[in-house]
């Protein structure tokens, strides 16, 4: 823990490079993208406008619409598959709203119907919204960007949409996946979150944002799961600058630095029953995911952190909060909560092996009381 708090707090600068592999190089995505760039002048002009435009509570509130009417199409979705009897895969389900949300704020219009959307179809899908040709309506989620950013070369505004789209959807669905697992894994749990969603919204037909921060059980259970199952196991690679000593040890330049969140998060030396899923421990803590408590970073810490954890982590406790206040959801028959599969498969994302799919039906909170 001193090791990694080292490379990412007091060696930061030192250790703020990135790790390009060769598949990052095609049309010069690695010079043009936030997530890839090295740590300079175009990387810190990209950053600065994503916490100073961007991602600001200003910005962020006034797309706050655009969200909610995101998160009743998913319900929607739902409701039909309720009425059917059919189940819903989670997390593509989730994807797909996501992926509406972040195409909504850029090009004012849905790119996936939740109806007929498919995994196989997604490839294509990214391969359309990053083709050159599109073009960004500006007035919504970018308009603080100047077109000599954006649209000096076509690859530089390529890159930066690839990493809204894909940094963005891809985390939010898999967390939203991971959390419905284990609220079924532990039904307990899922029923402390949908009382305090009574109490906390009543008679009101739908989850707002302005609700979650009334629903200190929901941000527990959220974090409990960032805990557990970090949407990037591994970060995104760093790589030294600068030869640089840490702990005894000389990490020369230019050597990839890999930090271990997967590990990180379940460490019996940081937290107790440090294997169990206990949103609990969360309660009554100043413990967040913002990067100074080095025993939880699920989105890294330091100048190289995730710039869009304001948008995700609204979108993550929207979601999650409506589905659960919108309906009780059920395993397939015969199925105990012990039996449900948490195996993971690894990648630059931590996705679940087996996806998830679970059975809603009309919500009642008759015998929760």
């Amino acid at each position: 823990m001193a090791e990694m708090q080292q490379v990412l707090h007091k060696h930061d600068q030192a250790f703020a490079g990135r790790t390009v592999r060769d598949v990052v190089t095609v049309f010069d995505y690695h010079h043009h993208s936030l997530v890839f760039s090295q740590n300079g002048t175009r990387w810190r002009e990209l950053r600065r406008i994503c916490n100073m435009e961007l991602f600001t509570p200003k910005r962020l509130d006034i797309l706050a619409g655009v969200r909610q009417e995101k998160v009743q199409a998913l319900l929607r979705h739902v409701h039909k598959a309720c009425a059917a009897g059919h189940s819903v895969d989670i997390g593509l389900c989730a994807f797909g709203t996501t992926l509406n949300l972040v195409a909504n704020t850029i090009f004012s219009k849905d790119v996936v119907d939740l109806e007929s959307e498919s995994a196989g179809g997604f490839k294509n899908l990214l391969w359309e919204i990053l083709d050159l040709n599109a073009k960004p309506n500006l007035s919504d989620f970018f308009p603080a960007l100047r077109w000599p950013i954006l649209m000096s070369a076509a690859s530089k505004y390529n890159s930066y949409k690839a990493d809204v789209f894909i940094g963005g959807s891809d985390t939010t669905s898999t967390t939203i996946e991971w959390a419905m697992t284990e609220l079924l894994r532990h039904p307990d749990k899922m029923s402390i979150a949908q009382l305090e969603l009574k109490r906390t919204i009543g008679s009101e037909r739908h989850v707002k944002e302005s609700h979650i921060q009334h629903l200190p059980y929901l941000q527990s259970l959220v974090k409990e799961t960032l805990r557990l199952h970090p949407p990037v196991p591994l970060l995104v690679p760093h790589s030294a600058d600068v030869t640089t000593e840490v702990a005894g040890f000389t990490i020369r330049k230019n050597t990839q630095v890999l930090v271990n969140a997967w590990a990180i998060g379940p460490d019996p030396a940081s937290w107790e029953n440090a294997t169990s899923f206990l949103p609990e421990r969360f309660l009554n803590s100043d413990v967040n995911f913002k990067g100074k408590d080095f025993h939880f970073i699920p989105f890294g810490a330091g100048r190289r952190d995730c710039p869009a954890i304001p948008l995700g982590v609204r979108m993550v406790h929207l979601m999650l909060a409506s589905l659960l206040h919108s309906f009780s959801w059920n395993l397939p028959h015969g199925m105990g909560p012990e039996q449900l599969d948490v195996k993971a498969k690894f990648g630059l994302t931590l996705q679940k092996a087996i996806p998830l799919k679970a059975f809603p039906s009309p919500w009642s909170f008759d015998g929760l009381e």
